[in-house]
């Protein structure tokens, strides 16, 4: 399926978007405050930095032909789960009734990669657990098995490549992860996600933050490439007869 052949342009505006906007709201913050601390804080909860993905995303979709008024990315986000009454995606598509796709976009930025790391783990795993027990119960009738994607976006630093010791005090941790940066622990990571069939796709980019004007990323898989990743979600929709190929 042939995309169109600025999407790496647009990519990499959204990264650059990903920058500005995180360090415009690490810097509001830090001004209101007086603390450093404070700001890198906002930065990571102050949420609109995936904002240029999520975007991206939709206007390939209604590039396709998929009506806008399907594709909610700003509201209406919420969909059943099984063991919680709901969850709110980043961007879900529900066409004529039909729940075709769900995505998450999330990021990680350093200096400190080990909590956060581990919390994305289980975030990830048990948002798509949550979503196929609810399919199981007929949740989303009369829809289909809907499309789940998966983006991340890792900060491209010494910090995220660098081995890390795993701690094995009663058992041995399995061998992939022996030594693994985060960098390589989140490859593996959306790698079994998407082989596991917890998510039908998923996309890792590393980008640097300083400097960083043009967007410049990179994609350490060639299975977690973004232009598969936007080839899947479409051939879903165009297989559930919503948007035409081209």
């Amino acid at each position: 399926m042939p995309l169109a052949p600025d999407i790496q342009v647009k990519l990499r505006e959204a990264v650059r978007q990903f920058w500005q906007v995180r360090r415009a709201q690490s810097e509001k913050q830090g001004a209101k405050t007086g603390s450093r601390d404070a700001g890198e804080r906002a930065a990571v909860t102050g949420g609109a930095q995936m904002d240029g993905f999520v975007s991206l995303v939709r206007d390939v979709l209604t590039e396709y032909g998929m009506p806008r008024t399907s594709v909610h990315c700003e509201s209406h986000l919420e969909l059943p789960g099984w063991y919680r009454p709901e969850k709110q995606w980043d961007l879900i598509v529900v066409s004529n009734g039909n729940f075709l796709a769900g995505i998450e976009f999330k990021s990680q930025v350093g200096p400190s990669f080990g909590n956060n790391y581990n919390n994305r783990t289980e975030e990830a795993l048990g948002n798509a657990t949550d979503l196929w027990a609810a399919y199981r119960e007929g949740a989303f009738k009369p829809s289909g098995r809907p499309w789940l994607g998966y983006l991340m976006l890792l900060e491209d630093c010494d910090n995220s490549n660098a081995p890390v010791r795993a701690r094995e005090p009663h058992y041995r941790v399995f061998d992939e992860f022996r030594d693994a940066s985060y960098a390589k622990r989140y490859e593996l990571l959306l790698t079994k996600m998407v082989r596991e069939r917890l998510y039908d796709s998923a996309c890792l980019l590393l980008a640097s933050g300083e400097p960083n004007r043009h967007g410049e990323y990179r994609e350490p898989a060639a299975e977690l490439r973004f232009e598969q990743f936007i080839s899947s979600l479409l051939a879903k929709a165009i297989a559930a007869g919503r948007v035409a190929g081209r």
